[in-house]
């Protein structure tokens, strides 16, 4: 049982946060749209605000709540594999305390303008949002590929259980192969 919780958290926390780390590396796939006039660029800021504000909050939680669970469930179990998910955890975290304290703030300015009156300092405002982002992106991707390698290694068997030729079980509870004998997992 704790074996298939762990297994959900896990595939359910890199779901998660690989949809955020893509959904926030896809800005730096598009860096004209950095470039784009007031005309266009405003209102594009605006929609977008209004849509990541409904959608990234709960995906985050979950997210976080997710990680911290699989953390949870790995600390007994595989060590390496839980310090990697606990450095991804704080990896997101992290993104979510530079929305929350910087980006979130930019935005509600840049909600409060109108195409019309813009202020003077708009284009600082805007590079300043873009630098932020720029370190929001490279948290969010590290983060998740933090948690790709942890999922790889909490599906290798450790050292010793090589060398016992068991993934830590004994060999009489290991699955004979088609000739009758228990042969040690292959090292991936």
């Amino acid at each position: 049982m704790r074996r298939t919780l762990l297994r959900i958290t896990r595939y359910a926390a890199t779901l998660v946060v690989g949809l955020y780390a893509g959904g926030v590396f896809f800005f730096s796939l598009a860096p004209s749209v950095g470039r784009l006039p007031a005309t266009s660029y405003l209102p594009y800021w605006q929609a977008l605000n209004a849509d990541y504000g409904r959608a990234m909050p709960p995906l985050l939680l979950l997210g976080i709540a997710l990680l911290v669970v699989n953390s949870a469930l790995l600390y007994p179990r595989d060590r390496r594999a839980f310090g990697l998910t606990v450095a991804a955890t704080v990896m997101v975290a992290a993104t979510i305390a530079l929305s929350v304290s910087q980006l979130d703030p930019l935005n509600q300015l840049a909600n409060g303008w109108s195409v019309d009156q813009l202020p003077d300092d708009w284009e600082d405002v805007r590079t300043h949002w873009w630098a932020l982002h720029t370190m929001r992106t490279v948290l969010a991707v590290l983060g998740f590929a933090t948690l790709l390698a942890a999922g790889d290694l909490d599906q290798r068997p450790d050292d010793s259980s090589v060398l016992r030729g068991t993934r830590g079980e004994s060999r009489a509870n290991q699955e004979p192969d088609l000739t009758g004998r228990v042969d040690p997992q292959p090292i991936r």
